[in-house]
């Protein structure tokens, strides 16, 4: 391959992950926490509800999820391309 190819490759595989991070993270927080929060509310979980549990600590846990997400598959891609340190 050369060089503009792989590094076409390269971005377009990044971009499909951190699309996939972005729809993730717009389903936890807009999703569950908000637009679905009256249909989680009968579910126990924790001492309240799936709705408010996902407002509060479960967007937040989703988000940090994420973010070692991104990093672990960043550096396979890095590797993968040949730009790891």
């Amino acid at each position: 391959m050369s060089d503009r190819t792989s590094s076409n490759a390269y971005w377009q595989a990044n971009l499909r992950i951190i699309y996939i991070c972005i729809a993730i993270w717009a389903l936890v927080s807009y999703g569950f926490a908000i637009l679905l929060r009256p249909l989680l509310a009968g579910i126990p979980i924790g001492g309240t509800d799936l709705g408010f549990w996902f407002a509060q600590q479960g967007s937040i846990l989703t988000f940090i999820v994420l973010i070692f997400f991104y990093a672990w598959r960043m550096n396979r891609l890095d590797a993968e391309y040949g730009v790891d340190e």
